[in-house]
């Protein structure tokens, strides 16, 4: 669910079966934006008017009045359109409808006359990569919008200094990513990856009646980050009856702690040595680089496992690795590693008490698609000079 001004300006942008909807139809921030790439004019009904049926706003009554916008769309550069690295093609016919598109490829290849236009970047899955010789090649841009939550990728003190601002799409990710936490820690309760490779295997003749999992219904979930992502996995671990604790820079207020049943855990230490399941919804920080090692691992009851759905490099690999192999831990389930994907010599690849994803917590249709819509709003929201709906900052 969006919040505040971030939902309006998404619900704005939201298209129905391939039309704008009104509200993206009238909303100032995208009406001076009419077309990729050229110039054309636009016949649109506005007008003011204060009662109980407008509550202020914008009625679709008013005469119909014609407005010409000569205004070219501003440019966004992307990596590229397709491919292995490139923006989804659905994603790049939703960028058009408010910005002109240019490549890397193209830019490069005439930096001296696209790097005037182009306004913003639109990063999608890391890319393209942001450093000093970019930024210095793009005198007008004025805002990198980053599809995702992460922004470890990007040197936010450096884009500061030259007075652009960097966005990212907290909202949109919320509910897959603790879809993707919920699911990992499911499977690796229930062993469904092994269970999958038991049933499926050519040399099965029977199904052993000692093959046995663990419930996740009425155990201990300690939730390492308690932001947007953390608080929607606890308010799913509620309705399994899971006891909830938390650790987080700061306590929630009482009655959101309520909402879900958790309580809070001032040190991290009381969390891990309570857990059943330690799941890790954090940023990646310096301060949370390898936030669990050696020493949080051997904390962990010999029982319980380790969930990560925020960042590779929030856990020492090394550790892990040992903890699992020497059975300090029961199980690891991972959507992250680092790197991505890890070389496949791997050690974490040859153990058989580990679930490993390929990243895929936001990679759904409705996330992608999400994610671009606020990372639009984003956009426009600065390119016009209205308030940001999210805005990162440089710590």
């Amino acid at each position: 669910m969006f919040r505040g001004r971030t939902y309006g300006l998404l619900k704005s942008l939201h298209l129905m079966d391939g039309q704008p909807s009104l509200a993206y139809k009238f909303h100032p921030a995208i009406t001076s934006h009419v077309h990729p790439c050229q110039k054309r004019s636009v016949d649109y009904r506005q007008s003011y008017k204060t009662g109980p049926s407008s509550a202020g706003g914008r009625t679709l009554n008013a005469p119909l009045t014609k407005v010409m916008a000569e205004k070219e769309l501003p440019g966004v550069l992307i990596l590229d359109i397709g491919g292995t690295h490139g923006v989804l093609e659905d994603l790049v016919a939703l960028l058009k409808k408010h910005f002109c598109l240019i490549t890397m490829k193209e830019f490069l290849e005439n930096k001296k006359e696209m790097g005037k236009k182009i306004q913003s970047i639109f990063v999608f899955e890391c890319r393209p990569t942001i450093d000093q010789e970019l930024l210095e090649s793009l005198p007008n841009l004025k805002v990198i919008a980053n599809s995702g939550v992460g922004v470890d990728h990007l040197d936010l003190r450096m884009i500061s200094n030259f007075g652009v601002k960097v966005t990212n799409t907290p909202h949109a990710v919320a509910d897959s990513t603790a879809d993707i936490g919920m699911a990992l820690m499911l499977a690796s309760a229930r062993r469904l990856v092994e269970g999958c490779q038991i049933a499926i295997s050519p040399d099965t003749k029977y199904f052993a009646v000692d093959w046995l999992g663990v419930e996740v219904t009425r155990a201990t979930l300690g939730i390492i980050g308690m932001g947007n992502i953390g608080y929607k996995v606890a308010q799913r671990a509620k309705a399994f009856e899971m006891k909830i604790l938390y650790h987080n820079r700061n306590q929630r207020k009482k009655e959101e702690e309520q909402a879900v049943g958790a309580h809070y855990c001032e040190k991290m230490e009381d969390l891990l040595q309570q857990s059943d399941f330690v799941m890790l919804v954090v940023n990646l920080t310096p301060k949370t680089h390898k936030l669990i090692g050696k020493r949080e691992l051997g904390l962990m009851k010999p029982t319980a496992t380790l969930i990560n759905i925020s960042r590779g490099a929030v856990v020492d690999q090394d550790a892990l690795v040992e903890a699992l192999q020497n059975k300090i831990i029961m199980a690891a389930a991972l959507d992250v590693t680092y790197p991505e994907p890890l070389p496949r010599d791997h050690p974490l690849l040859k153990l058989n008490n580990i679930i490993i994803a390929p990243h895929i917590g936001t990679a759904t249709v409705q996330a992608i698609r999400m994610m671009a819509e606020e990372a639009i709003a984003n956009m426009l929201a600065v390119l016009n000079g209205q308030p940001v709906p999210s805005e990162v900052f440089p710590r």
